[in-house]
């Protein structure tokens, strides 16, 4: 009996060090990798390449964050009902095994096969050209199974006594819903959000055929939003930070510094996927902290 005891616990402590080598080798691995990419990107920085011309990313990365933005406008709201859908109202049967088969299709799509989606839906069924909004649906395609996965999940995963405590109180279901479920799964929610967030900034494929490779941003012209140099106007062309490195790495003979652009395009990149991750995590505490009352 003791020999058995003392293997379990050999056991055990192994496959303790085992996992804690695995978290190690990735969190080392994402440290190395975000260092090279950022020692690189930063070593032959020049400081016009923060311009807000030809020669500098400044459109670009507005470009990236505005477009970022109005995916989420659009995938954040949609994502979220469908989750609460799946989770709170639909009926196990055909119906809802079929919606849950879409939902893993769309999520195993390839972008390429979104960006040409949206060319033919959002840009030649509507006559437009090519424009930010266009990009954005098309990224939202992309994210929307990701949100709603996350949000059925941090539903499914709230103890009965949430729900038996809002309804005790003489609640609606879906007053419930809004006043005691939601702001319980706000924090696993905007982990969806970041991930969708992540794959916006990132995403290069989908974009290419829908928001275009060109920029002309006038910048006085802020509030005209009819005007196609308006930096709001969610219907001008805007190459992202994704797209110039690709420009830059594919078509980089046409460019002077084309290389030292490329990388430190990529370096701007991971910095800002990594403080809209730091800025929504801390978001998440405080609207958690303010939901139960601390």
């Amino acid at each position: 009996m003791n020999n058995r005891a003392s293997r379990s616990r050999t056991s055990d402590k192994f496959m303790t060090g085992v996992f804690y080598c695995v978290g190690g080798f990735f969190v080392l691995l994402l440290v190395v990798l975000v260092g090279y990419i950022v020692i690189k990107g930063f070593a032959d920085m020049d400081p016009s390449f923060l311009s807000f011309n030809r020669e500098g990313i400044g459109n670009q990365l507005f470009n990236t964050i505005y477009l970022v933005f109005l995916s989420l406008v659009i995938c954040v709201p949609l994502g979220v009902a469908a989750g609460i859908y799946m989770a709170e109202y639909a009926k196990p049967g055909k119906l809802t095994k079929f919606i849950r088969i879409c939902i893993e299709t769309l999520s195993s799509l390839p972008s390429i096969v979104v960006g040409l989606f949206g060319y033919l839906v959002f840009l030649l069924m509507t006559g437009a050209t090519w424009n930010l909004l266009a990009g954005a649906a098309a990224v939202s395609i992309l994210c929307l199974p990701l949100i709603t996965t996350t949000t059925e999940d941090a539903f499914r995963a709230l103890p009965d006594s949430y729900r038996e405590g809002g309804l005790a109180l003489g609640t609606t279901h879906w007053q419930t819903i809004i006043h005691v479920l939601l702001p319980a799964c706000v924090g696993r929610i905007i982990t969806g959000v970041i991930l969708a967030a992540g794959r916006g900034f990132g995403e290069a494929a989908a974009l290419l055929y829908t928001a275009g490779q060109s920029t002309n941003i006038n910048w006085s012209n802020w509030w005209n939003l009819t005007s196609p140099t308006c930096p709001l106007n969610p219907l001008r062309p805007g190459e992202t930070l994704a797209l110039h490195i690709w420009t830059m790495r594919t078509e980089g003979s046409l460019y002077a510094n084309s290389t030292e652009i490329a990388n430190f395009s990529a370096a701007v990149l991971v910095l800002l996927v990594f403080a809209f991750s730091l800025l929504a995590r801390y978001i998440s505490r405080r609207m958690a902290k303010k939901a139960s009352g601390q």
